[in-house]
């Protein structure tokens, strides 16, 4: 699996010149909480935990900025319902 970057509002892994997983964020004007919309693993990186490895690089960024996520994509609320220890980043 290749190396977690860092683009505009999304972290993503890419191989052969294409993502090969990616996980999207937009920030919610009225609340200023990142809002998780989209998470996608390839074929190639399927079953690697690269979705969750997303999940988490979303996660700690939203730590070190002080700010909260809604998990609106059904892999990242189901990753935060598994992960009691993401609480603190959840917004309610």
């Amino acid at each position: 699996m290749g190396q977690i970057e860092q683009g505009e509002g999304r972290f993503y892994i890419a191989g052969d010149g294409k993502d090969l997983a990616e996980i999207t964020y937009r920030t919610e004007e009225a609340t200023g909480n990142w809002v998780i919309d989209h998470t996608f693993v390839s074929e190639d990186l399927r079953g690697q935990g690269a979705g969750e490895k997303l999940v988490r690089a979303v996660v700690d960024k939203a730590r070190a900025e002080q700010v909260k996520i809604v998990p609106q994509c059904p892999y990242a609320a189901h990753q935060f319902k598994i992960h009691a220890e993401y609480g603190d980043v959840l917004s309610s």
